[in-house]
């Protein structure tokens, strides 16, 4: 079975829109966060070490969202990820956010590994070694 990296975020005030529900673009800076998390974390290669020490990044290159119930503030959001795909260079993410067990909001995304020539190359062994055991299994 695989690992699912799981993080909580409470909606704060600078979320919101005017209707008082979370802004859609700030669902994918939530996201980020939890990638980022995600690096710092299990993975053990905080952005920091990635962008200022290693001088390369994971950017993404494609996410697909799907909206399903609003979130409001205060709201205290559970994010879940897994890996869907572990490419040579890309790395396909699923990512769930629940509140109270409802379904809020899901989305699939695609980041590369990017060295400093700005351009994809391969996972380097360590991170792909710690990408693997959060990849889905298929059933």
């Amino acid at each position: 079975m695989s690992q699912v990296f799981t993080t909580t975020r409470r909606v704060r005030f600078a979320d919101c829109d005017a209707a008082g529900i979370v802004f859609f673009p700030r669902y994918f800076e939530m996201l980020n966060g939890v990638v980022e998390d995600w690096f710092a974390g299990p993975l053990e290669a905080s952005f920091r070490e990635l962008h200022v020490n290693r001088e390369v990044s994971v950017p993404t290159a494609a996410v697909e969202a799907r909206f399903i119930a609003p979130s409001r503030l205060e709201d205290d959001l559970t994010f879940s990820l897994t890996v869907t795909k572990l490419g040579g260079a890309s790395c396909g993410l699923r990512h769930v956010i629940e509140c109270d067990g409802q379904r809020r909001f899901e989305a699939t995304q695609t980041i590369v590994y990017v060295g400093r020539s700005l351009k994809p190359e391969p996972w380097p062994e360590t991170l792909r070694t710690r990408i693997q055991p959060f990849l889905e299994t298929q059933p």
